[in-house]
């Protein structure tokens, strides 16, 4: 059906249901009218009938009272281990977050629903519904208490400290969701969870602070239920261990019964840097909600070292893959957003969420978002001459002279695909009008990419040609053929008599691409992520539909009887995709959780009122006392 056809087909649906609401709500003969025009919230919705496409959450009065500030001191039940852990390397500063009421930061929100989209989204939000709870059914009756669901095998699987990290990762998910009744079981089996019970030699505490900490907090600032507060206060307290270094430098990789023997800790030689970075969002709203500086003092000592070195790098603006946090030492020569999700998007939430009062981080998003436009981004030579940009990765190598060399690898990572929200966000956020246009290309860039493959998902890795410039690239099919030739013979022996044509037929490589390093899926939310951000700061209507094609493709390759699972091959289409036995707790967290909250309308779980941290968690921005 076309959108005219369609238009006028939701007008004509809007009017009898204008009509029928109209004759449904007539004052009775006595002339009172027999229904209260605001409905309570209610404990579930199981007899949910509103046309809203915002679904009534569980009434907080129904859990526990609600508490605005929890101080942590004034709580005996909350003297477990990691409170009362000494510290062999005590922090020297002591650093608090803003306490200023937010001002000067503009509304980011520019979309709203008309009352035909209305009507066309409820059908699209009830499906991701749907989706979620044939996922969540099947890990509540399979691995209730797990980690993890694995979908084919049906068995539970712990992997990131066996404390239930689907349950926890997905408390705001069930919450946004109305399913009050399965939050509030919920929540009854994450408090009984015991941190000081850790079966892993080691974890990793950036996916502790981004999913467990993160959706305690997400699920705290929604639903106000202060035992939520408590276990957040306990996962943040073993975290902050993780600082306990001589440079105060957090430890990823962390075996966390060398704090309790109390031996000494020191950071690792060999670090993410986003994994380093990705603290202040969580750090600094726990110490914002308990009025404990702590946190906030830990992750924030962190990025003014991030800050001082950003500048001095080999690719100045830009921090390198891989860095040595025990001697501070970031001389790395590979710059990429492939796998940095968790450390540029932060900068533009960072200053959101401490209320706009410290510029820093305003400073720190421009500085590496005018290295990253200059040198990662590209554009694709594509048949159809799309004006459109992806994400690559930079090698610097220094030259004899000691000047240093810059070179693309055109190569896409999925995961860098979150730079189209990122762009969005902060234009807005910054009135930036030359992000808002990058925000586009790049969004519609990482959807093209997916509509190019056979079964309209985008794989993991991609490689494709580089457009010379950003604004003329004429579509050359013999320089791509070339391009491919290259790529296979690479080698020390060469085959001059490769056929190209058969190799590009055998290997479904579409038109401009030259490679698909990993032609999977893991379920990833990146692509929606991004489509949600700017849709809810642009407006742009088409990108419903996009986003519900991409939904429709996910769900018809990967659904299968437990949930859903990764899928090895997104190239071939004739054939019945190849299941992976893996459903990481993120899809139904991250990537179902977007998906539902673009059908959604607007005003729900707004931008002006929440940041979400990197794992798709809501937390509460401070209360805004005038906005431009």
């Amino acid at each position: 059906m076309s959108r005219t056809r369609r238009q006028w087909l939701g007008y004509f649906l809007a009017l009898i249901a204008v009509l029928l609401i109209y004759q449904h709500s007539r004052p009775s003969s006595n002339g009172q009218n027999t229904e209260s025009e605001t409905p309570t919230p209610i404990a579930n919705d199981d007899t949910d009938t509103s046309d809203s496409l915002n679904p009534k959450p569980p009434n907080p009065d129904l859990l526990t009272p609600p508490s605005d500030q929890l101080q942590p001191g004034n709580d005996q039940s909350l003297e477990f281990i990691w409170r009362s852990l000494p510290l062999r390397f005590p922090a020297t500063s002591n650093l608090f977050p803003p306490i200023e009421s937010t001002q000067g930061i503009p509304r980011i929100q520019g979309s709203e629903f008309s009352p035909v989209t209305t009507w066309f989204q409820k059908s699209r939000q009830a499906a991701v519904k749907d989706a979620f709870t044939r996922c969540w059914d099947s890990y509540k009756s399979l691995a209730w208490e797990a980690d993890e669901l694995v979908p084919m095998s049906g068995l539970p699987r712990n992997d990131i400290g066996g404390w239930g990290l689907t349950i926890v990762d997905n408390l705001d998910t069930l919450w946004i969701m109305g399913m009050g009744a399965e939050f509030k079981e919920a929540v009854a089996t994450v408090v009984k969870i015991s941190f000081e019970n850790i079966q892993a030699p080691e974890i990793n505490t950036h996916e502790i602070n981004i999913r467990i900490l993160g959706g305690l907090l997400g699920a705290f600032d929604l639903s106000s239920d202060r035992r939520l507060l408590k276990k957040a206060i306990e996962v943040g307290d073993m975290l902050y261990a993780a600082f306990d270094t001589p440079n105060r430098m957090p430890i990823i990789h962390w075996d966390p019964h060398r704090a309790i023997r109390q031996e000494e800790q020191i950071a690792e030689e060999m670090a993410s840097a986003s994994e380093l970075g990705a603290f202040i969002l969580e750090f600094t709203r726990l110490s914002q909600l308990t009025g404990d500086p702590k946190y906030f003092d830990a992750a924030q000592m962190v990025m003014e070292k991030f800050n001082r070195l950003q500048d001095v790098t080999r690719l100045p603006g830009m921090w390198p893959l891989i860095v040595n946090a025990r001697s501070e030492n970031f001389d790395g020569d590979f710059f990429t957003m492939g796998f940095e999700d968790s450390l540029y998007q932060i900068l533009p939430k960072a200053y959101m969420l401490l209320g706009g009062h410290m510029s820093v981080y305003r400073k720190m998003y421009e500085k590496s978002t005018r290295t990253i436009a200059g040198h990662n981004l590209f554009r694709p030579m594509n048949s159809q001459g799309r004006d459109i940009l992806l994400p690559g990765s930079i090698h610097v190598q220094m030259t004899q002279n000691g000047k240093s060399r810059t070179q693309l690898e055109s190569k896409v990572h999925h995961r860098a695909c979150f730079s189209g929200g990122m762009f969005a966000l902060g234009g807005a956020l910054f009135n930036i009008q030359t992000h808002r246009k990058i925000a586009n290309k790049l969004v519609d860039g990482c959807t093209w990419v997916s509509q190019k493959m056979p079964l309209e998902i985008m794989p993991e890795v991609v490689e494709m040609v580089p457009c010379s410039s950003q604004t003329e690239c004429p579509w050359n099919e013999p320089i791509w053929k070339q391009q491919v030739w290259k790529k296979v013979n690479t080698g020390p022996e060469p085959d001059p008599d490769m056929d190209t044509d058969r190799y590009i037929s055998q290997h479904r490589l579409p038109k401009g691409f030259v490679d698909i390093p990993d032609k999977g899926y893991n379920l990833r939310s990146e692509v929606i992520e991004s489509i949600f951000t700017l849709y809810r700061v642009s407006g742009r209507e088409d990108l419903l539909d996009t986003a519900w094609d991409i939904f429709e493709s996910i769900q018809n390759a990967t659904e299968i009887i437990n949930g859903n699972a990764v899928i090895a091959d997104v190239t071939v289409l004739d054939e019945q995709p190849v299941h992976i036995d893996r459903m990481d707790s993120s899809w139904m967290s991250q990537t179902l959780k977007y998906f539902y909250l673009l059908f959604s309308d607007p005003g729900y779980i707004d931008l002006d009122e929440y940041v979400f941290n990197s794992a798709g968690h809501p937390l509460k921005r401070p209360k805004e006392e005038s906005t431009l």
